[in-house]
């Protein structure tokens, strides 16, 4: 049993993923993972999540429908970067953030205007540092990444660009081919 695997063995390649372009609509975000997913559900594509390229066909970004749904209210993510306050106890000083700057007041009011006007760039899960590993990183190094970042997904890049993305599922799925392996005995207890 193999029990070393490198990021190029584990990562899905961007070939396998659904795109968008970073100047579509919120609306055709919408369908567009609304069709990855319909895909994907049936065993017609192997990936649901929506890649994000520019206009010279590079790959910037990701959307998820979580992203989507940011999308309703942009500054939002001025308060989602005090998550670690939320992780350590102050979540009182972030909710009152919240009320003062009235996010998410009535964010559905003018769906249909924000849906034909905000464009996939205003909301798409740029990669920020923490994001990105090099194809050739050391899995304990990504295994790090992972936990501290709690992300579901690091961006693969060699030279410079995003080349595949490697998902903690498929980490998982590894790490827990490699323990089964072992031949270990389950406790009575």
């Amino acid at each position: 049993m193999n029990t070393t695997f490198t990021i190029r063995e584990l990562m899905r390649p961007v070939e396998q993923f659904p795109r968008i372009s970073d100047r579509s609509f919120f609306h055709e975000a919408m369908l567009a993972l609304q069709k990855a997913d319909e895909a994907f559900q049936s065993g017609n594509a192997r990936q649901r999540i929506l890649l994000v390229e520019d206009e010279a066909g590079r790959i910037i970004g990701k959307v998820t429908p979580m992203d989507v749904v940011r999308g309703l209210e942009p500054k939002y993510d001025r308060v989602d970067s005090f998550s670690d306050d939320i992780r350590y106890g102050v979540p009182q000083v972030v909710q009152s953030m919240k009320e003062e700057l009235r996010h998410w007041q009535e964010p559905l009011d003018d769906l249909c205007r924000k849906a034909a006007e905000v464009r996939v760039a205003a909301f798409m899960n740029k990669p920020e540092p923490n994001q990105i590993v090099n194809i050739d990183e050391k899995m304990d190094n990504i295994l790090h990444t992972f936990v501290t970042s709690r992300r579901n997904s690091l961006f693969v890049a060699e030279n410079n660009a995003i080349i595949g993305l490697l998902r903690f599922s498929d980490l998982y799925a590894a790490i827990r081919e490699v323990v089964q392996a072992c031949g270990l005995k389950a406790s009575a207890a």
